[in-house]
């Protein structure tokens, strides 16, 4: 993952970028339902959508990059991105889905997930996910920040909370980036590239493959 710089913020693009996303492949996806491990991992070539009643999250960073990688036919690509990252999230009914392009005269196939959807009035019901960031391209919600901190060099997010710019992968870190200590966001619609994150938990994991276009939103 290469950086990008930016020189300066607008609040609708702030507000983009602050969510994670949970990638889910069927490989994965019954590891995922039996608790928590650690995972790294992307829908290569393709961009994913998710859809969540609420997010809740501490220590938010972001800073800005580039994901690259390859599409479905081989051919490389690269897409500027905002790597946004969490401590700690906890995420109520989410909805994650993203569509196979149907070859051979087959329909498209969407792979869709849910989980978390008993996590209203129960956090222990709810999506949890530790050290995560996300490659996000577009995201819509209302959103709430706490002791906010827009300019920070990207090298210096996490000298004050101890979590910052991810470890391993390339960035500026004398580029622009942002820092919220609480973060709520609500109606969340987001598209993104890549997730990672150290741990998942997903409670009432219910992941299909439905044919057609399906996605959560």
């Amino acid at each position: 993952m290469k950086s990008q710089v930016r020189g300066g913020t607008r609040w609708k693009r702030f507000a983009v970028v602050m969510v994670p996303s949970m990638a889910a492949t069927a490989a994965i996806g019954v590891g995922l339902a039996q608790g928590a491990l650690a995972a790294s991992f992307a829908i290569s070539g393709q961009e994913f959508k998710v859809r969540a009643d609420s997010l809740v999250g501490k220590d938010f960073v972001q800073y800005g990059s580039v994901a690259e990688g390859n599409t479905l036919e081989g051919k490389p690509f690269k897409a500027p991105v905002a790597v946004s990252g969490f401590s700690e999230a906890w995420i109520t009914n989410m909805c994650q889905s993203v569509v196979t392009p149907g070859v051979f005269g087959l329909p498209d196939i969407t792979l869709q997930l849910k989980a978390g959807t008993q996590g209203a009035d129960n956090d222990q019901k709810k999506v949890y996910a530790k050290n995560i960031y996300l490659d996000v391209s577009s995201l819509k919600a209302d959103a709430e920040f706490q002791n906010i901190d827009i300019g920070v060099a990207a090298g210096d997010l996490g000298k004050e909370s101890g979590f910052g710019a991810q470890s391993g992968t390339t960035y500026n870190p004398n580029g622009f980036g942002q820092r919220a200590k609480d973060a709520k966001l609500s109606g969340v619609k987001q598209t993104a590239w890549a997730t990672t994150a150290g741990t998942f938990k997903l409670p009432d994991l219910d992941l299909s493959l439905k044919v057609g276009k399906q996605e959560c939103f």
